[in-house]
């Protein structure tokens, strides 16, 4: 009876009115109650890429992953099967998921039980829904007429979302097909933006307010923050998404080739101008033209460049009439541009003409919560260019990545995870699994200054009370008490609330609860 309530309360949900992630996330608790799992994971088909719209009992990381089909045989398995697989719980094949469980990382590299499910829907492969327990006898009980079930009401609540996810955007896109739909908003929503938290759900809430208003948009972030990322969104949302976004760094501008770069030039204008060239703003017509560094671009092409803006008008050097452009502007900057203004160094009448709306990109340190999920995304990348095996980050390397003060943000993010999985990748084996640990991220990594701890003996003892570990522990022994320290610390420093400690250590509330009972602290 439980079962059959379970499998009820996804159909039921099929004619609900839900978000997708909420679609998601009650699809997964049915499937728990109906299989008795310690990680689940739904993921998307597309094109044999598979990618996770939702995990229980998994690492942080692992939303930000991708699994290649033809890469994990497991996975390879179930996209071919034509029903419910179960694994044998001594199966030789590599769980694409080992070292990603939240409550024991090496675990899945054992015997364990794991089944999958391929999700279908009129005959062609949408998903998979994947199961996996420390157990080897978990799923003993559950029959296959179950996992049918299970199975195909999981397909329909995937297709559900995708198509309600399409005609959220028929407005726009009158008379195509689903799919097509489907992918635009894909693209729409900002396909390169990567995060979940709230800063970044701000942001992402002001691209889709100022991109399809044609407005100019000023984008100011620190280095390495991600502008260019949000510049390509604002124009992914814009009604000018069909015409070309051209990218124009005028920093690297020397102020001698500036106005031909950006106005163009006529045959003769100059020595060396053996022809007409049209400049970047002529060439963007009908599109978007996204100006990176404008507070670099020098003084004497700011007045050209103003009347672009005013009159919609260029001029190509040498050339006796104007043209007229249809052209939307995207700025970035990463200086005080208030302050250059101040100074004399950028134009007051310029500036208020490109502040029309402006995005403030918030620098990584604000946004901490979403180093878990941009590090999978970064492992995932660097496995495929350096041709390492699978690439998983040890508990221990992933507490130090959020202690980072990251003054390069993003970027320097990406950059020390792949030098990291080039470090730990020296001397193992081809396609062995490469595992970072806090000595892969070198000399040159600077942890934020902690800030002063906050004691709560309350809250201290009701996280609950370890001894450090014995002389002589293990390796295991020695993560799990570092672990139960660093979950102690958290909750005391947040007052007893666990759903507060679970977001500073970037985690998912129900996974720091299933840790925290697996370590005894609960």
């Amino acid at each position: 009876m439980p079962n059959l309530m379970s499998l009820l309360s996804v159909a039921l949900d099929l004619t609900t009115s839900l978000g997708t992630e909420d679609r998601y996330r009650r699809l997964l608790e049915a499937v728990r109650h109906v299989v008795p799992c310690d990680a689940a994971c739904l993921l998307r088909y597309e094109d044999g890429v598979l990618v996770p719209l939702a995990a229980h009992g998994l690492a942080p990381e692992a939303l930000g992953r991708t699994f290649r089909a033809r890469e994990h045989p497991r996975l390879d398995i179930l996209c071919h099967a034509a029903a419910p697989v179960r694994f044998p719980p001594d199966s030789d094949l590599p769980d694409p998921f080992d070292g990603l469980l939240a409550s024991d990382a090496t675990s899945l590299a054992h015997v364990h039980a794991c089944l999958g499910c391929p999700l279908r829907v009129e005959g062609a492969l949408i998903g998979l829904l994947t199961a996996d327990a420390l157990d080897a006898r978990a799923f003993d009980g559950v029959d296959a007429e179950t996992l049918s079930w299970l199975g195909a009401l999981a397909g329909a609540a995937v297709r559900t979302s995708q198509l309600i996810d399409a005609l959220e955007h028929s407005a726009e896109r009158a008379g195509l097909v689903a799919d097509d739909l489907r992918r635009a908003a894909e693209r729409d929503r900002g396909a390169g933006l990567l995060g979940t938290s709230p800063a970044m759900q701000k942001l992402r809430d002001e691209i889709a307010l100022v991109g399809p208003s044609d407005l100019t948009v000023l984008i100011t972030g620190e280095t390495g923050a991600g502008k260019e990322l949000v510049a390509r969104a604002v124009h992914a949302a814009s009604a000018r998404r069909s015409e070309p976004l051209l990218h124009v760094n005028c920093a690297a501008l020397p102020e001698s080739v500036a106005e031909s770069e950006l106005f163009g030039h006529v045959r003769g204008a100059f020595t060396g101008a053996e022809q007409h060239r049209p400049g970047k703003l002529e060439v963007a017509h009908k599109g978007t033209l996204f100006l990176d560094e404008v507070g670099e671009l020098p003084l004497s092409i700011q007045p050209k460049l103003l009347r672009a803006l005013q009159e919609g008008e260029v001029q190509r050097v040498g050339a006796d009439r104007a043209l007229r452009v249809d052209v939307r502007i995207l700025a970035a900057t990463n200086r005080d541009i208030e302050k250059e203004v101040a100074e004399g160094r950028f134009r007051a009448d310029l500036y208020h003409r490109l502040n029309v709306y402006r995005l403030a990109v918030p620098p990584l340190r604000d946004r901490k919560s979403d180093i878990p999920l941009l590090a999978g995304h970064f492992c995932d990348a660097a496995r495929a260019r350096l041709g390492v095996g699978p690439v998983r980050i040890a508990p221990a390397a992933r507490e130090l990545l959020l202690q980072g003060s990251w003054p390069g943000n993003v970027r320097e993010l990406e950059n020390t995870l792949f030098r990291m999985v080039l470090q730990a990748s020296r001397g193992a084996p081809r396609g062995a699994p490469v595992v970072l640990e806090p000595a892969h991220l070198g000399g040159t990594f600077s942890p934020a200054p902690a800030p002063p701890a906050a004691h709560d003996d309350k809250a201290a003892e009701g996280a609950g009370r370890g001894a450090p570990p014995a002389a002589g522990a293990t390796l295991h022994e020695q993560v799990d008490a570092y672990q139960r320290d660093l979950i102690r610390r958290a909750v005391a420093q947040h007052d007893g609330n666990w759903a507060a400690a679970a977001r500073s250590l970037g985690m998912h509330r129900s996974n720091l609860h299933h840790l925290a009972k697996r370590l005894g602290l609960r």
